[in-house]
């Protein structure tokens, strides 16, 4: 056997039907080894010259199969390592069919935050982690702990490394458009904690904090935990109806990039009259910017926090949201009065970011491996919404397409939202009902999908049964 060339580790018999069609023979013989598992993801094919000679066919012919198995997300092929499977079988594909009772869930039995998951159509709105080079990031972990030298594993650095948040404002400068410098950069391990951090440090019971309606229902949780009253701010097609504000909140919360759940981007007039109101009424603005990066149609308005001459604005952003979930790994930008009380919280609560990832990430940061991995996900990410969209049937609005891990989809008028994902889980799909993220505004039925972390062969076959339903 030549050197780097290893042999496909299935003999696949030659197929029965090739006499009444090769082409459409071969392509449903390795589609139906794919959806069977003989062909398990991951694994490779053979080659098609040697395929070719062992079903007796040409090579052409095999090509024209490999092509459209790749057109259609069932395999990946890539010059120098082959073709292999990428396409991932869910479990109820392949096994005998479950009674109905059995594959109905309770819509109503979690928050809506808690069913998000990858591979889980339709809640899979977080970043692909199968898009994240593995082995180049235990590179930069062990790179970069070795240039840090061992004092960065005996210090305590409860703002975080030096060189990490020095990466982050560079990153931040060039990008979201903002003046900032290190020292405003606090570590984190991600969004929440940051807001668990602004909650316990600027709010007092009785406090009022605002948040939008619909919006980000941990948020809410955090700051009721703090004591404080949270008021529910409706929201309009400019995003945040600033003029509903009132005089003598503490904060208010936005996500003005592209609003979680129902995807609209903040105007500009918005963004001034916020900035405004935190001016005159003393107040400060959470700025949470959790999917910025991923902008599909055009170049993302700069961060709010861009726009903010008066240093009202507390930025939150994460790495886990576009590398991988398990990272752990936030930051935030603080308005240069709060850092000390912020850093004091950080220091009692203790729930500083190690050491390893930190070192890790100022080499992925520093060798320009972050903006080319948001590139490569940018455009993977788009290709699945396009394929799903694809997918549904004329007439069906959705919204917040533009932008983000998920956009909406509104229901024909009088159709149940309960209904509606009660007879999707009848059919495999998990969605959640926009009714969930509202507390005092009532929207018409819609539902949340989420896609970036499903596979396109998953997109396509989950999509036709989504298209069915409507």
């Amino acid at each position: 056997m030549r050197r780097g060339k290893a042999a496909s580790h299935l003999d696949l018999p030659r197929p029965d039907n090739l006499s009444a069609g090769k082409q459409q023979g071969a392509y449903e013989a390795l589609r139906g080894a794919i959806l069977n598992r003989q062909l398990p993801a991951d694994s490779r094919l053979p080659s098609t010259r040697s395929l070719a000679e062992r079903w007796q066919v040409s090579r052409g012919t095999l090509e024209a199969v490999f092509d459209r198995l790749h057109s259609e997300g069932y395999v990946q092929r890539v010059a120098g390592s082959g073709t292999r499977v990428c396409a991932v079988i869910p479990e109820q594909f392949i096994a005998a069919p479950a009674s109905k009772h059995m594959l109905r869930r309770p819509v109503d039995a979690d928050p809506p935050h808690a069913g998000v998951q990858s591979h889980v159509p339709f809640v899979a709105r977080r970043p692909d982690a199968s898009l994240f080079d593995r082995k180049a990031w235990a590179r930069c972990i062990s790179r970069g702990l070795l240039a840090a030298g061992v004092g960065v594993l005996e210090a305590a650095h409860p703002g975080g490394l030096p060189a990490l948040r020095e990466h982050i404002a560079d990153y931040l400068r060039s990008y979201r458009g903002m003046h900032c410098e290190a020292d405003e950069v606090i570590v984190t391990t991600g969004i929440r904690h940051g807001l668990d951090l602004v909650a316990r440090t600027l709010l007092q019971p009785g406090d009022l904090a605002c948040v939008e309606d619909p919006g980000y229902t941990p948020a809410r949780r955090l700051f009721n935990l703090a004591g404080a009253q949270v008021q529910s701010i409706p929201l309009t097609a400019e995003g945040l109806d600033t003029a509903q504000l009132p005089a003598h909140a503490r904060l208010a919360y936005v996500t003005p990039a592209h609003q979680a759940p129902l995807g609209v981007t903040l105007s500009v007039s918005r963004r001034l009259a916020l900035l405004d109101w935190a001016h005159r009424a003393d107040a400060w603005v959470v700025e949470d910017d959790y999917d910025s990066e991923y902008n599909y149609n055009s170049a993302p308005l700069a961060a709010l926090k861009s726009l903010d001459t008066n240093d009202r604005v507390l930025y939150c952003g994460s790495f886990n949201k576009n590398l991988f979930p398990g990272l752990r790994v936030g930051f935030m930008v603080v308005p240069k009065a709060l850092r000390p009380s912020l850093l004091r919280t950080l220091q009692l609560t203790g729930h500083s970011v190690g050491a390893s990832d930190q070192s890790g990430l100022v080499d992925f940061l520093g060798s320009g491996a972050f903006v080319r991995h948001l590139r490569a996900s940018r455009q993977a990410y788009q290709a699945r919404r396009d394929a799903l969209l694809a997918c549904l049937p004329p007439g069906v609005t959705v919204s917040g397409e533009q932008a983000g891990l998920h956009f909406v989809l509104w229901l024909p008028a009088g159709v149940s939202e309960a209904d509606f994902c009660a007879r999707a889980a009848d059919a495999g799909l998990s969605l959640q009902p926009l009714g969930k993220f509202c507390v005092e505004v009532t929207l018409p039925p819609a539902v949340i999908i989420g896609y970036t972390a499903l596979t396109l062969a998953q997109i396509r076959f989950h999509g036709r049964a989504l298209a069915q339903l409507l």
